[in-house]
């Protein structure tokens, strides 16, 4: 999960989906040395999501995330799971993006809010705190979620039986359970 360093800390990151009104986002603590294909775990997880479309990080002109030849990115991106998310955001306020599912497009923007010292839980990640349901898979990105959510709030609109049956009838886009999050966090990382 994660590679052997000398000086562990603790990354506070703060994910939030770009693109979304009001934003949906997580604050998360992780150790420094987590690899990138670990950290990916970590955001479904946190996010929400469920593991099913490709993915990749970006900073600058650089991309990393699988390099199967079946079922990876190509051959301009780097292993993921040779790199370290200190090894990206090398300081406080530094940033990257980590995109899921490329035919809906989600970004994530990725800022290093601060670097902590290690505690007794630095080998896990955590989430602190956060806000809003993630959207579900395959909605249609950012705009296809903001015309889901327009359709489940309209009584009279012609396909919310249709999209509440998709959803299911307790879907709220304003419920984030933190609890849940950092319980599967936690199985995660036994």
């Amino acid at each position: 999960m994660a590679t052997k360093n000398k000086q562990l800390s603790v990354y506070q990151l703060k994910v939030t989906l770009k693109g979304s009104k009001p934003p949906i986002w997580r604050e998360l603590l992780v150790p420094s040395n987590l690899t990138l294909k670990h950290l990916h775990d970590v955001l479904q997880v946190a996010m929400g999501w469920e593991h099913r479309h490709l993915h990749h990080f970006g900073l600058g002109e650089s991309y990393y995330g699988n390099t199967d030849p079946d079922f990876g990115l190509g051959d301009d991106v780097e292993d993921e799971r040779y790199f370290t998310v200190s090894q990206l955001l090398t300081r406080e306020k530094a940033a990257m993006i980590y995109e899921y599912d490329f035919g809906d497009g989600w970004e994530h923007k990725i800022e290093l809010k601060k670097i902590l010292p290690a505690d007794g839980k630095a080998q896990q990640a955590r989430c602190i705190k956060g806000a809003r349901a993630c959207p579900p898979e395959d909605c249609g990105g950012i705009w296809g979620y903001a015309d889901l959510l327009d359709i489940i709030k309209n009584p009279e609109h012609p396909e919310r039986e249709e999209m509440l049956d998709w959803l299911g009838d307790d879907f709220d886009p304003e419920y984030f359970d933190i609890d849940a999050v950092n319980g599967s966090l936690e199985k995660f990382f036994r």
